[in-house]
């Protein structure tokens, strides 16, 4: 049995815990449980050092749209910084005795749901702009852990997390996610290597592509193919992202990152390769080994980055795209490039494409992010302010001029397609993914 499955009954005990059906007093209860397993050295020296400058709030998608004081970044941690100011600092009794900072209280808690979840893509943009460097999206991203623990994530996330942990697909489906990567396969004329044994390269998709963007996997299997590589699709371990990230449920996310772990260990891979996914990326590169709690025996990695390792030791070589896509522009998925540093990889795979290359005015590491990200895309109450950010970045994108957009994470895909539908847009972001596969080029057998 796998470890992730061993976890469901923790996991069970830990949701009904975190009910959204709590009463006021136990979410309050389950609020200050989680403010105080959160609160270390780090996140407290993190909260003290904030000087109140509000350079934040110029660097954040949701401000600059709507000017609103309380979309500042380092205001959506307040609850968390009330409760360590009142509970865990050094001058806790004393400012308890003076009444300094009121006790949090479950209508505050409501409130500041909209502002850690509906209102924040986790994106980074914020940490990276703090003079004090002051990694704001991560105390963002400790305060969801304990609004999870005080039953306030956001149901649509929460009910995906905790469907996502027990079964490995976030909702039920009326054909397994196993079936459909397989009927993928036969629909684009691709073979889809499934439950091999000792492989080199473990493979999982978004469920984003397996739903809306098929010709994605379908690329990927492709790739892989030309490439040699050894590699395999797992059935129990098919979706990249994690819902339980999403959600800030920590004992989810290491639940739906253990089905991930084990089969790589299962399958002897040395490396489990990434999609085009940015918060799986997070997920697993970045925490999927403090949850498991040790180093893992593999390498995690973004597709792009193994792509561009492979046009470097010239396994991988391109055709030119140019005459088919004309002047191109990149989204940078912020997970990917402000997280991960996967900033290069994709440049250097459009170099080998040959084609030209118009640049947002805000990329790289200052990109803006699509609106979706972070679970965003998910919540319906928060689409009315998602709509009203992403005119930022949609101004951004006509400016260049390029005929085509590329990205290389499949929701930023999603929610620029639901941003098309919903302003009448002209553009349609396409996976950078897809155009290596349309344009791979047949290496000579090395004497």
């Amino acid at each position: 049995m796998s470890t992730a499955l061993a976890l469901i009954p923790v996991v069970a005990q830990r949701t009904v815990a975190a009910s959204p059906d709590a009463a006021p007093a136990e979410r309050v209860a389950g609020a200050m449980r989680g403010f105080a397993a959160e609160i270390g050295a780090l996140s407290a020296f993190r909260m003290e050092s904030c000087i109140h400058c509000g350079i934040c709030a110029e660097s954040c998608h949701y401000y600059i749209a709507t000017e609103d004081p309380r979309y500042t970044p380092i205001w959506k941690i307040e609850p968390f910084k009330q409760a360590y100011k009142r509970e865990s600092s050094a001058f806790a009794p004393v400012i308890r005795a003076l009444g300094l900072k009121r006790a949090v209280t479950a209508v505050e808690l409501q409130e500041w749901q909209h502002l850690l979840f509906d209102s924040c893509n986790l994106c980074g943009r914020c940490s990276l702009i703090c003079p004090m460097g002051i990694d704001i999206a991560a105390l963002i991203e400790q305060a969801r852990h304990a609004m999870f623990d005080a039953g306030l994530a956001p149901p649509e996330l929460y009910e995906k997390a905790v469907h996502q942990a027990m079964t490995g697909q976030p909702e039920p489906s009326s054909e397994p996610y196993r079936d459909q990567l397989l009927a993928i396969g036969r629909k684009f004329g691709v073979a889809i290597p499934l439950d091999l044994a000792q492989v080199d390269v473990m493979l999982c998709v978004p469920r984003t592509d397996i739903e809306q963007y098929p010709a994605a996997v379908a690329a990927l299997a492709r790739v892989m193919a030309h490439l040699g590589v050894s590699c395999t699709f797992r059935s129990d371990a098919l979706l990249a992202e994690n819902y339980g990230y999403f959600a800030g449920g920590k004992e989810l996310q290491k639940a739906i990152s253990r089905r991930l772990i084990d089969e790589a260990i299962a399958c002897g891979a040395g490396t489990l390769l990434v999609p085009e996914c940015g918060h799986a990326y997070t997920a697993l590169r970045w925490e999927a080994a403090d949850l498991y709690g040790k180093k893992l025996p593999f390498k995690v990695l973004h597709v792009t980055e193994f792509l561009a390792d492979a046009l470097r030791d010239g396994t991988l070589r391109l055709s030119s795209a140019a005459g088919e896509t004309g002047a191109v522009t990149f989204h940078d998925p912020c997970q990917l490039v402000r997280k991960g540093g996967v900033r290069h990889a994709p440049r250097e795979i459009l170099k080998a494409l040959g084609v030209q290359l118009n640049e947002l005015s805000n990329h790289g590491d200052f990109t803006f992010c699509c609106g979706g990200g972070g679970g965003v895309i998910d919540i319906p109450q928060a689409t009315p302010l998602r709509y009203r950010t992403m005119e930022i970045k949609l101004r951004e994108i006509d400016a260049t001029g390029a005929r085509t957009f590329l990205t290389s994470c499949s929701d930023c895909r999603r929610t620029f397609d639901d941003a098309k539908t919903h302003f009448d847009w002209q553009k349609s972001p396409d996976s950078l993914l897809e155009l290596v596969a349309a344009n791979l080029v047949t290496v000579a057998a090395r004497p």
